[in-house]
């Protein structure tokens, strides 16, 4: 009878530390689930028996909890590593979005901004993307054209900004996140693109223009010059030198076009803007004689830096100054130039050279940098081409915007 008792008193002992073992097994379980649910994986179950605890338990249940504990952390760590791989796999592909040339966002169905990358945020010139309403306080159409773009669709918008007109091509594709469909939005500046076609195109047609052109003329030039000093005065004589000089007048208009296509490779190095625009600023009134009109300089900061050709950007400020003083000088109104240098939202150098003369009408403004397309009795029609190209060798931009508000024409010159 009483050993009936006694094993029924540890019958229901045991029973109790199996259900409380089971318990704390449920409750530690349904923490680890928690943590990780809430990405917390700093807590760790007690692996080593504590002093003072008996060596062995009934039933062996401290071994039992000790080894339990054990599988949970390791449990934690496989979770941790998992989470820690794909954070670095993700800032892997961000980094990779981040260095391509086409911006890119993505989009849930409620309009929400998920994601955007670098280029995006340039294109559409703001600095923080959130939802598509954004896109209203840069103009009404690129918000209802990325608003409501469907998978598989392109299309196009134009918006004006600080850079001037903008027109993007804008292509749509679907993907499925967390089991919620999103829209990848690819952005591209349809004007560039066109700049750097056409730009080819110019080049290409240039090089063949000027092999022909110089193999005729060249031995007409030297021939005429050879004749002209056997053939005393007359009518033949005469004839020669207009055929001489006309060759040679010839000669000179193509050299210009090989200008065109012999822009010598960048050597960039690093420099300060404000000690170099001081140099141009000098220069540019020298060439021109022109030391009534002010030109004022402007970086911030004062020790700004630009990584690039000083050479050939000089060229480019140096035109850009002697184009100005034209300008203000031929036409009489204004008597100003700034330059004003500084770093931007995506901390890229920009140089903005701007003058109070008079504004580049649109129809002019639109063929401003096309080759030979001048309006100066003398000009050439190179200069600007020449240097939106030694920009788009030094990975930069040089564009052209006009304030009616404020009566100024500024070129920009960008170093992405």
């Amino acid at each position: 009878m009483i050993i009936t008792i006694v094993l029924a008193v540890l019958c229901l002992i045991l029973v109790i530390m199996l259900r409380h073992e089971r318990q704390q097994s449920t409750k530690k379980t349904n923490f680890l689930l928690d943590a990780i649910s809430a990405g917390d994986y700093s807590f760790k179950f007690l692996e080593k028996q504590r002093i003072g605890d008996s060596i062995l338990r009934l039933g062996g249940s401290s071994s039992r909890e000790i080894g339990m504990n054990a599988a949970l952390n390791r449990i934690t760590r496989i979770m941790q590593d998992a989470r820690t791989e794909a954070l670095e796999r993700e800032k892997y592909y961000e980094l990779i979005i981040n260095q391509v040339n086409t911006g890119i966002i993505v989009v849930d169905e409620k309009g929400n901004i998920l994601q955007s990358n670098h280029e995006a945020l340039r294109l559409l010139g703001m600095e923080i993307l959130t939802h598509t309403k954004q896109l209203s306080r840069i103009g009404e159409q690129i918000e209802k054209v990325i608003s409501t773009i469907q998978p598989g669709e392109k299309s196009h918008a134009t918006f004006l900004n600080e850079r001037g007109n903008v027109e993007l091509s804008i292509r749509a594709s679907s993907a499925t996140i967390k089991g919620k469909q999103v829209r990848i939005i690819a952005l591209n500046d349809i004007n560039s693109e066109m700049d750097d076609n056409q730009m080819e195109s110019w080049n290409k047609l240039i090089r063949v223009l000027t092999h022909e052109i110089m193999n005729t003329v060249t031995p007409i030039t030297s021939l005429s010059e050879t004749l002209l000093g056997k053939i005393a005065d007359g009518e033949v004589k005469d004839g020669l030198e207009v055929i001489h000089t006309t060759s040679a007048g010839l000669t000179a208009f193509v050299e210009n076009y090989r200008r065109l296509t012999h822009i010598p490779t960048p050597q960039p190095s690093l420099f300060y803007v404000k000690q170099f625009a001081e140099r141009m600023r000098h220069i540019a009134q020298e060439q021109t004689g022109a030391q009534n009109i002010d030109i004022s300089i402007d970086t911030e900061p004062l020790d700004l830096l630009v990584y690039a050709d000083e050479g050939l950007i000089g060229h480019v400020v140096t035109n850009l100054f002697k184009n100005a003083i034209q300008a203000i000088t031929t036409s009489g109104e204004g008597s100003h130039i700034w330059l004003h240098a500084y770093s931007n939202q995506d901390d890229a150098v920009v140089i903005d050279i701007a003058n109070d003369g008079p504004l580049i009408p649109q129809d002019v403004a639109e063929h401003i940098f096309v080759p030979f397309f001048t309006t100066k009795e003398k000009g050439s029609g190179i200069g600007l081409s020449i240097s939106r190209q030694i920009m788009k060798l030094s990975g930069g931009t040089l564009t052209l915007k006009s304030d009616s508000t404020h009566r100024r024409t500024t070129f920009s010159l960008t170093f992405l």
